[in-house]
């Protein structure tokens, strides 16, 4: 027999469908039990840390993993805070990210506009549309220069 409690069930169905932070999971408790206490979420998602079934580093490739062929270190950086990632832990991953961002801007570059702007205007839109993608303002410049040379 099955003596797991409602909410740690509710919460290994949020963990089935895809990794969560202890923030993220804490929440969506919160708001599905809302009667409950918060020492009775607390003690639920230290049982699950201790089994292993949820994890920050696995949240941290989760998004890696899905992020990295789209957006840049700053954007990725950003939505693990919003997840409640450790600061640590984020730093730790911020020289992997860093090691292909340029790769990355310039496809994404080359996917959107695939052409130097010929006008300010043009210009500015395409380095709008990368730093909406989180990437730096040295990593959109490069990224620009290397298309100039590789058109030149």
């Amino acid at each position: 027999m099955d003596t797991r409690s409602p909410l740690e069930l509710r919460a290994l169905r949020y963990l089935a469908q895809r990794e969560h932070s202890r923030s993220e999971l804490e929440q969506k408790l919160s708001a599905y039990a809302r009667f409950s206490t918060p020492e009775a979420i607390s003690n639920v998602l230290d049982k699950l840390e201790r089994n292993g079934l949820l994890s920050a580093e696995r949240v941290v490739e989760q998004v890696i993993r899905t992020r990295r062929s789209r957006f840049g270190s700053q954007r990725i950086v950003y939505e693990l805070k919003e997840k409640g990632i450790d600061e640590q832990l984020i730093d730790n991953i911020l020289p992997v990210l860093k090691e292909t961002e340029l790769d990355t801007a310039f496809k994404i570059w080359q996917k959107k506009f695939d052409q130097l702007p010929n006008t300010r205007e043009e210009r500015g839109k395409q380095m709008r549309f990368m730093m909406s993608r989180g990437f730096s303002m040295e990593i959109i410049q490069q990224v620009l220069s290397q298309a100039e040379e590789e058109n030149s």
